[in-house]
C-alpha cells in the first residue's frame, strides 16, 4: 500500500519525485525517501513521518542534483516506521537501490540464505532482501539480474530500481502490485497511481504481471520474464489535473463530498437513454441477463457496504438471489459457483489485493466476472470479463465518499437494467425509478448545504467514547458505512448493528449518554425501528435519527432528527449517507485529527 515514483530525463529528478510522492501520500505516510544519481554516486535521503519532513530536509529536492531517481512513501508492513526502515534500500556498496510496494512472502527464507553468503542487513524490511538479492545476481546486465530475482521471490511487488553502473537507466517491475509508466515531454516517469503523473503526462502504460520496463531519457522498452521484447499500447487518462488538488477546500475529504452531485450525475447520465437503461460495457445480451440465476458481490471495506445495499436493491427490483462476501474471506471458503452465477467485484482503485485475488479465483472456476471500478485500466478492469466504471474522478482522501456514492449508483443502474429485461418492474415503475435517480444529485447538494446544523451537533460529541449505529434492511447497510466513516477518521470506537440484534447481547453496552445513530428510511420498518430506538433510549442512550421527510412519529423516540428528501425505498442510501459523512468529518476536524490521512490506514489496500 506504499507509493513509488521514478524519473529519468532532462530535468532535475528530486523535485519531480517529491511532487509525485505528494500525490501518492494517501497510499502510506509512515516515512518517505528518495535516491538520486548525482553524476558520481547515488545519494539517498530518508525520514520518518510525513512527506513534508523529507521535503524540508531536502529543500523540496533542490539540494539533490541529478536527473535519474526513485522515491517512496511508506505504509509499514515489515519493521516499524523509522529512518532505517524507510525506503529506498541499498545493497552493500550503494551501487543498487530499490523502492518497493508489496510484500515478499518468502523474504525470511531468502534473507537466511543471503546471510549465509555473508550479506549483512541493517533494516527489518523485506525490501532490503531485494537489494541484496539483486547484488548477488548482478553481473553487469541489470535486466538479467532482475529476471533472476523474479524467479526467486514469492508474493507481490512493484519495484523501481537504479544501478550506479547504468546511471541513465531506470527499471520498473511488477507482480500483483499496481504500476504505471509514461513518457513526459522531457523524459520517462513511473508511479503507483495516476494522480502522480497527471501533471506530466496523460498517456500511460499499465504494467502487467511479470513485466519489466527499461527507461531512458528518450526511450522505453518492455520485456517479459524470458527477456523477450514486447509491444504495449498506452491508455489515455481524461482526469482533470485540478481534480487531484484541494481547490481551496480545507481537506480533500470535504472537497470530495462536495463533488458527489457531479460524480453521481457523471456515473448515471451516459447510461440513461430516454426510458431505457443502456450499459454498453456490461457486454451482456438480454439472453445473457435472463440466464443469470444468481449474483455474488465481492468487495472490501466501503465497497462491501455498497454491495450489501446492492443485495437489497437487486433482489428487490430484479428478483435475483444475491450473496455478498468480504473478499478477504471469499477466496478461502471454497465458494460454490454454479452455472448462471455472475460475480461482481467492486473496488475504487481496481487494485485491492483481496478483491483481485477473488476475481482470479472466480475466473479459474469458470465464472463470468463484472468489475465495478473507478480507475480506468486498473488490474480489476483489465482482468474482469467486463467492467462498469464509476466516473468519480480521482479520490485522494483515505476515507471514501464520492467513490462509494458512485458505486451505489452503478448498482442501482445494474438492478434497473436486470429488472427491465427480466420483466420484474413495469414500464411505469422503471420510469419513476429513472426520475428518482435524476433527482439524487440535487438532493445530495441540498443535504450538503445543511452542513452547519450537522457540524453544530457533531461538536457536542467530540469526547464520545462509543457510538452505535443501528438499522434494518438497507438502513443496516447505511449504518455499516456511517459507522466506518466515523471510526476511521475520528478514532472513536463505533459499531453498526442490525437493530433486531440489539436484544441478543449488544444492548448491554448502552449506558447513560451513549450516542446511538438510528437510520430509518424504509417505511415498512418504521414501527420496528422506533421500538428499537425506544429500547436504547430507555436505557440512557441519546438517539440521533436519520429518516425521511414526513416521518413525524420518529420524534417521540429520538432526541435529534435529520431528515432526508423523499425518494424511493431503494435509493435512500445515497441520501442518508450524506449527513453521516458530514458527521464523521466534523467530529474528526473538531478533535484535530488528520482527516485525509488517518493513522495506520492507506487508501489503496494492495497487500493482503
Amino acid at each position: 500500500m506504499c507509493g513509488i515514483v521514478g524519473y529519468v530525463g532532462e530535468r532535475q529528478a528530486a523535485p519531480i519525485l517529491l511532487d509525485g510522492l505528494g500525490k501518492l501520500e494517501y497510499r502510506g505516510y509512515d516515512s518517505a525517501g528518495i535516491a538520486v544519481y548525482d553524476g558520481e554516486k547515488i545519494r539517498m535521503k530518508k525520514a520518518k513521518g510525513r512527506l513534508k519532513v523529507l521535503s524540508e530536509l531536502t529543500h523540496d529536492g533542490e539540494i539533490f542534483p541529478g536527473q535519474t531517481g526513485i522515491g517512496h512513501t511508506r505504509w509499514a508492513t515489515h519493521g516499524e516506521p523509522s529512518d532505517v526502515n524507510a525506503h529506498p534500500h541499498f545493497n552493500a556498496d550503494n551501487s543498487i537501490v530499490v523502492v518497493h510496494n508489496g510484500i515478499i512472502e518468502n523474504y525470511l527464507k531468502l534473507k537466511k540464505k543471503l546471510k549465509e553468503k555473508g550479506y549483512e542487513f541493517v533494516s527489518d524490511t523485506d525490501t532490503e532482501v531485494i537489494a541484496h538479492l539483486l547484488d548477488h545476481y548482478y553481473r553487469g546486465n541489470p535486466l538479467q539480474a532482475i529476471i533472476k530475482i523474479m524467479h526467486r521471490m514469492e508474493g507481490s511487488y512493484a519495484l523501481g530500481i537504479m544501478f550506479r553502473d547504468h546511471p541513465e537507466e531506470l527499471y520498473a517491475v511488477r507482480k500483483d502490485s499496481p504500476l504505471i509508466v509514461g513518457h513526459t515531454k522531457d523524459g520517462c516517469i513511473i508511479a503507483s497511481d495516476v494522480p502522480a503523473v497527471l501533471k506530466y503526462t496523460r498517456d500511460v502504460y499499465f504494467i502487467e504481471n511479470e513485466e519489466i520496463v527499461r527507461m531512458k531519457q528518450d526511450s522505453m522498452e518492455f520485456f517479459n520474464v524470458d527477456e523477450e521484447s514486447m509491444e504495449k499500447e498506452s491508455t489515455h487518462i481524461d482526469w482533470d489535473v485540478d481534480a487531484a488538488e484541494k481547490g481551496g477546500y480545507e481537506h480533500f475529504m470535504l472537497k470530495e463530498m462536495y463533488e458527489q452531485p457531479k460524480a453521481i450525475s457523471d456515473t448515471f447520465s451516459p447510461r440513461l437513454k430516454g426510458k431505457e437503461i443502456v450499459i454498453e460495457e456490461l457486454g451482456m445480451s438480454d439472453e445473457d441477463i435472463l440466464s443469470v440465476k444468481k449474483m455474488m458481490i465481492v468487495a472490501c471495506g466501503s465497497a462491501y457496504h455498497a454491495g450489501v445495499t446492492g443485495k437489497y436493491v437487486l433482489e428487490g427490483m430484479a428478483r435475483i438471489p444475491v450473496e455478498v462476501d468480504l473478499a478477504s474471506e471469499y477466496r478461502y471458503r471454497d465458494p460454490l459457483i454454479e452455472e448462471g452465477t455472475l460475480i461482481i467485484i467492486i473496488s475504487q482503485s481496481g487494485e485491492t489485493a483481496d478483491s483481485l485475488a477473488a476475481l482470479r479465483d472466480s475466473r479459474s472456476r469458470g465464472a463470468k466476472v463484472l468489475g465495478i471500478v473507478n480507475v480506468v485500466g486498473s488490474s480489476i478492469a483489465r482482468e474482469a470479463d467486463n467492467v462498469m466504471y464509476t466516473w468519480a474522478g480521482p479520490e485522494i482522501a483515505v476515507a471514501t465518499t464520492k467513490a462509494y456514492s458512485c458505486q451505489l449508483i452503478a448498482l442501482y443502474l445494474l438492478a434497473m437494467k436486470f429488472a427491465q429485461v427480466r420483466g420484474t418492474v413495469t414500464d411505469g415503475e422503471l420510469e419513476r425509478y429513472i426520475e428518482d435517480l435524476k433527482r439524487i444529485p440535487d438532493q445530495v447538494e441540498m443535504l450538503l448545504n445543511n452542513k452547519n446544523r450537522i457540524q453544530k451537533f457533531a461538536n457536542r460529541y467530540l469526547a464520545a467514547r462509543d457510538v452505535f449505529f443501528i438499522g434494518r434492511g438497507i438502513d443496516y447497510a447505511i449504518s455499516l458505512e456511517g459507522s466506518l466513516k466515523l471510526k476511521e477518521i475520528s478514532y472513536i470506537h463505533s459499531e453498526a448493528y442490525a437493530a433486531g440484534e440489539l436484544k441478543h447481547g449488544t444492548i448491554s453496552l448502552i449506558e447513560e449518554g451513549t450516542l446511538v445513530a438510528a437510520v430509518l428510511t424504509q417505511e415498512k420498518l418504521y414501527k420496528k425501528m422506533i421500538s428499537n430506538m425506544v429500547e436504547v433510549r430507555t436505557r440512557g442512550a441519546f438517539v440521533l435519527a436519520v429518516t425521511n421527510e414526513g416521518n413525524g412519529d420518529v420524534k417521540r423516540a429520538a432526541d435529534y432528527v435529520i431528515y432526508i428528501p423523499e425518494t424511493n425505498q431503494y435509493f435512500t442510501n445515497s441520501l442518508a449517507i450524506i449527513p453521516l459523512q458530514l458527521f464523521g468529518y466534523y467530529i474528526s476536524v473538531g478533535k484535530g485529527c488528520d482527516v485525509d490521512k488517518p493513522r495506520n490506514l492507506a487508501k489503496s489496500v494492495t497487500v493482503e
